[in-house]
């Protein structure tokens, strides 16, 4: 039975919503294909009617990962103090840190990307300067800063954020208490970078 082109469309995004998932749960190399498009409710001979392999896919839904955790982000038109407030306290919470499937790909990412291939580094690197200038859009002005040391201070809360947030997840198993120090933390130091955001929450 031929398929429409809004149903082949609607099966692709579904396959692309599965990886995305999967891959930051376990990991690029840890999920298949098969598994894939089971998790996506269909059968894996129509996969590469959509996907000329599984980087082809890797790479689009890594770029739709960024899409979905940048849409999350809360808006900055009014407080843009306010606004990276709230992004901190829900980034460095314990259901971000329990729920890598559905949380920022940077941190569920970081660590193997390298390892994958160019289609999908060029994903990922393009989906961290999206967040880069999505953070900073929300930093409280200093003045005299500039624009250089304006990033710099972009580039040091993410990072700080997307480490953090590997480590609570790599000790909360086993170290639960020390998971949660690790936030908590976070929460209170990010604030000499952000003027006063993310001090609250510990």
């Amino acid at each position: 039975m031929k398929v429409s082109k809004e149903k082949a469309a609607e099966n692709r995004a579904a396959i692309v919503k599965a990886a995305g998932r999967l891959f930051r749960e376990r990991g690029f190399d840890k999920v298949g294909v098969a598994e894939i498009t089971k998790a996506a409710g269909l059968t894996h001979g129509g996969f590469y009617g959509h996907f000329a392999s599984k980087d082809a896919l890797a790479a689009e839904a890594c770029e739709a990962a960024f899409t979905e955790s940048l849409d999350r982000l809360p808006a900055d038109e009014e407080s843009p103090e306010g606004a990276l407030d709230a992004f901190l306290t829900r980034y460095l919470s314990d259901r971000h840190r329990d729920r890598p499937d559905a949380g920022c790909p940077m941190a569920a990412f970081a660590g193997e990307v390298a390892r994958q291939d160019p289609a999908v580094q060029e994903r990922f690197g393009a989906g961290v300067e999206r967040f880069f200038e999505a953070v900073e859009k929300r930093l409280p002005e200093r003045d005299g800063e500039g624009d250089a040391g304006r990033r710099d201070r972009t580039i040091a809360i993410v990072s700080a954020l997307v480490g953090g947030m590997a480590l609570a997840r790599a000790t909360a198993p086993t170290e639960p208490e020390r998971s949660a120090e690790i936030l908590a933390a976070l929460r209170r130091q990010l604030g000499v970078l952000g003027d006063g955001v993310g001090n609250g929450g510990a």
